[in-house]
């Protein structure tokens, strides 16, 4: 039976918020994820979608504020509270399109981190070119980390693949600029060591053309290098796509062959755009929070309401706080 408990929705987090916020959640409801908003109702008068509970929250944390706002200024923000509700047990996960650094200082603040977790990175999947999906971590939650925060971010990667997308023995890899064990930084080759004595299917290093190929599930690295590497992966298929276009609409006699490839422009776009999945999961926090594009529409947020309920059920958390037990607590901390 599916939890009947809602998903909290900063309403004031995104660049189009809360218009966009608010159309994402009345498409997520019609759908049959339940929602509550959270806001501040002054500003939510006769905006509020049918179906939809609301939890006021009259503190709003600009994009431009530092990420510890939330916890020293503003401790009845919008960004903050669907961290509490998830705590007490009154939503199932909690999304914001927000500040993304208030939103994870707020969310390990909150719900704190799984025993063995010393810094819990940001996931998401990105398409590959056999079909297949890639889980990439960490995308900028720690861009400065030590040999055991690869392995913890390893280990998490490995549960969200078997958990989330059903891989008996995912493939994880760790990205460098080559395959042999010698390439990478020293930090990269000092965390080599780190993953080769977990109990994973480690597959050593792979270059990012060899993951986005299909020769690992699960790719670890940095938070700087994972945000570099999957905004130049949204970047390089937005120019793809439109100098496709452009191309297309720039010689009179493509037009036609334009109208027969529209349902492959169209399933190309289902599977490559941001807005497919709708965000990124906080890893290794004590609940799901999920962090979505800040530059997110009604049906990107739409896409991580569904995608943070389908982790809450999926027994995400669970399988993080199993698997950090037997295989994270016995390394070094921070």
């Amino acid at each position: 039976m599916a939890d009947p408990r809602p998903v909290a929705l900063d309403v004031f987090g995104g660049d189009k918020a809360p218009d966009a916020i608010l159309e994402g959640a009345a498409l997520a409801i019609a759908q049959g994820v339940p929602v509550v908003l959270v806001g501040d109702t002054d500003l939510l008068r006769g905006k509020i979608p049918r179906g939809a509970e609301v939890v006021h929250a009259p503190e709003i944390v600009g994009m431009d504020e530092p990420a510890s706002t939330p916890l020293r200024k503003k401790p009845n923000s919008s960004i903050r509270r669907i961290f509490e509700l998830v705590r007490d047990g009154s939503a199932q996960a909690a999304v914001t399109c927000g500040h993304s650094g208030a939103a994870m200082a707020s969310a390990l603040h909150v719900l704190g981190s799984i025993p063995g977790v010393d810094r819990p990175p940001l996931c998401t999947v990105v398409p590959r070119g056999d079909g297949g999906q890639l889980v990439l971590l960490d995308l900028g939650a720690n861009v400065d980390c030590k040999p055991q925060h690869f392995a913890q971010f390893a280990v998490l990667g490995d549960a969200y693949a078997r958990v989330v997308l059903g891989l008996e023995r995912p493939r994880v890899g760790l990205l460098a600029n080559g395959e042999e064990r010698g390439k990478g930084n020293t930090q990269v080759r000092a965390a080599f060591g780190e993953l080769e004595g977990l109990d994973i299917g480690f597959v050593g290093n792979v270059e990012p053309l060899g993951a986005l190929r299909g020769e690992c599930d699960v790719l670890v690295c940095d938070g700087f290098v994972g945000n570099v590497m999957l905004k130049t992966v949204e970047g390089t298929i937005e120019v793809a796509g439109r100098v496709l276009r452009e191309e297309l609409r720039r010689r009179p006699g493509a037009l036609f062959g334009r109208w027969l490839l529209a349902g492959g422009f169209r399933r190309f776009r289902q599977r490559t755009t941001y807005d497919s999945v709708g965000g990124a999961i906080l890893l290794g926090v004590d609940g799901v929070a999920v962090v979505g594009h800040g530059r997110a529409d009604a049906r990107a947020v739409a896409s991580a309401l569904r995608y943070a309920r389908s982790c809450a059920g999926s027994g995400l958390v669970a399988a993080v706080r199993t698997d950090a037990a037997k295989r994270l607590v016995r390394l070094p901390s921070a």
